[in-house]
């Protein structure tokens, strides 16, 4: 149906020619399901971009064929290629937030397209997009037609843009990246949606993603791509069960194991200059039994170093002409715990779970509304402005969004080194500049990207710049909030590897907060299930992994891609 013949594309810059997609090949039957895999900057979203023919002539250069049927895309001219887009390719772009228009309204956004596309009435393309809304399976669709992107969640969104890809009943449809950083919850039920769409309405799909376990939930056939060029391609269960490129090693490898308890992930490095299997790699990072009781016997041996009494934050629900508060939203509701020095204890849950809540309530960065909150025997909630400052040198967060948590007007030099400047620590400048060049090595940073912006790093890069500022201090204790939710699956083990090291080298105590489990069940210790407020599961990992008994700890095992 699609055959897409020697693509090349090329993107001209400053210093010339920059080879973004290299000679790739592939072909996508009718009723296929082809899933393109591979890391930030492999090359797979410029291919889709491609593909829709949205890539700017004047900075990009396309070379090959891509033929749907007996038309080649190239050559149909800029009106064609209008009429052609949404009627027979459609594409559901890779950030929802950013892809809606936030001062319009989501039914607009999607009956705006039905309207121009199937020259509907403003009436006939409202019921048309209500339609699509409960095709979709959104609740409400009728009070979602006239709510804005900000007040729907992250996996409604991904559904106003898939109704919105189907809205003109495409016979290909490109899915890039539609699950990243939704919970995996949420990642499983759109999974299945575009299954069930794809099925019903007799589509062909393309699914790019950078995570191998999601393309095995849904693809025929599968692409490897790694530095723009296709390494290895073929069916989904010959690719998994006998990888034969060692980059494609390396992305199978480095999600964290269900099975495995491992001291590191895998990383793609471990494979590019090596034969070895997926299996011995693995193994070589394995703790031993005695390992992990030593570690564990050393952890509670100690007094804890945090702990958490009857702790609730409460948010009131403004109702009425005067804005009286008549309800209350219990986003933390009396929860308890206590955290070791030198243990990372796991909180998982779902988005609006209030496993965030906790996180900042514990840093008073949210007040809370009862409990006690007790840090090497300082209860937090009697602390005055001067004596939080004073303990934030021991208690720090790294925040979900490393792009949003950095001044985007200061280098990341200047970003590092201002809390040094706060707590007026080192006698100069000079010598603070010293400590944050030696933090940037610390986290695998160069010397020279102090005098660089946030912009100007990969999201990897920018999630290692604000864990060397939360090192800055010295603390005890860090929050480490969905800080790995967005990265590639390889990326993400390196960042984990990361933690870790630091961990044992700087004796530090983790909060770790995640929706992903398996990442969860790596990293942690101990592990607390979030939901609605409380914790309904507390304990070993691999024993809550493999006997759950909660029934939303179930769903969230239920969840996690497997491969």
């Amino acid at each position: 149906m699609l055959i897409v013949d020697q693509l090349s594309i090329q993107f001209k810059t400053a210093n010339g020619l920059f080879d973004a997609v290299k000679d790739i090949s592939f072909q996508l039957a009718e009723g296929e399901t082809v899933g393109i895999v591979g890391e930030s900057g492999s090359g797979k979203s410029v291919t889709s971009m491609a593909l829709m023919r949205l890539l700017d002539k004047s900075i990009s250069i396309v070379k090959g064929n891509i033929m749907l049927d007996d038309i080649s895309i190239p050559d149909l001219s800029d009106d064609e290629m209008r009429a052609f887009r949404g009627n027979r390719i459609a594409m559901i772009f890779q950030e929802p937030m950013t892809s809606l228009n936030p001062v319009l309204t989501c039914g607009f956004q999607v009956a705006e397209a039905v309207q121009l596309h199937l020259g509907l009435s403003k009436a006939k393309a409202r019921t048309q997009t209500i339609n699509l809304f409960k095709e979709v399976q959104l609740p409400r669709p009728e009070e979602i037609f006239d709510s804005y992107p900000h007040q729907i969640s992250g996996g409604q969104k991904q559904r106003v843009m898939i109704a919105m890809a189907l809205s003109c009943d495409p016979e290909i449809l490109i899915a890039d990246e539609p699950t990243t950083a939704l919970d995996v919850t949420v990642q499983k039920t759109i999974i299945e949606l575009l299954k069930k769409l794809k099925t019903e309405r007799g589509m062909s799909l393309i699914f790019i993603s950078h995570d191998l376990g999601v393309i095995n939930e849904i693809a025929d056939r599968v692409l490897v791509m790694y530095k723009g060029e296709v390494v290895e391609q073929g069916g989904v269960k010959q690719i998994f069960k006998h990888p034969k490129h060692p980059y494609t090693k390396g992305l199978l490898a480095c999600r964290p194991s269900v099975k495995l308890h491992l001291k590191k992930l895998p990383i793609i490095a471990d494979f590019m200059n090596s034969n070895d299997t997926i299996e011995n790699i693995r193994k070589a990072y394995q703790y031993t039994k005695d390992e992990l009781a030593d570690r564990h016997k050393n952890i509670y041996s100690q007094a804890p170093l945090l702990k958490v009494d009857n702790l609730s934050t409460w948010f009131p629900l403004r109702d009425g002409i005067f804005g009286q508060s008549k309800n209350v939203v219990k986003a933390v509701n009396h929860v308890s715990f206590e955290v070791y020095p030198g243990e990372t204890l796991g909180l998982v849950g779902e988005s609006g779970c209030g496993k965030t809540t906790l996180g900042r309530s514990i840093l008073r960065l949210i007040e809370p509304t009862s409990g006690s909150i007790d840090f090497e025997g300082i209860n937090l909630r009697d602390l005055d402005k001067s004596g939080l400052r004073a303990i934030r040198r021991d208690i720090q967060i790294i925040f979900q969004d490393p792009y949003s948590s950095l001044n985007p007007r200061l280098t990341v030099g200047q970003s590092i080194m201002e809390p040094l400047q706060v707590h007026q620590l080192y006698n100069n400048d000079t010598q603070r500049k010293q400590h944050v060049l030696q933090l940037l090595e610390r986290v695998s940073l160069l010397p020279e990207h102090f005098d660089r912006y946030p912009h100007e790093f990969s999201g990897g890069q920018r999630q290692r710049v604000v864990i060397a500022r939360a090192l800055a201090l010295q603390p005890k204790f860090i929050i480490c909030d969905e800080s790995v939710s967005a990265l590639d699956v390889s990326v993400q083990a390196q960042v984990l590897n990361l933690i870790r090291e630091l961990q044992q080298e700087l004796n530090l105590t983790y909060i770790f907060i995640s929706h992903d489990l398996s990442v969860i069940k790596h990293i942690s210790d101990r592990m607390m299930v979030m939901n609605k407020g409380e914790i309904v599961e507390f304990g070993d990992p691999y024993q809550i992994y493999n006997h759950p008994q909660n029934e939303y700890t179930k769903r969230l095992i239920d969840a996690i891609p497997q491969f």
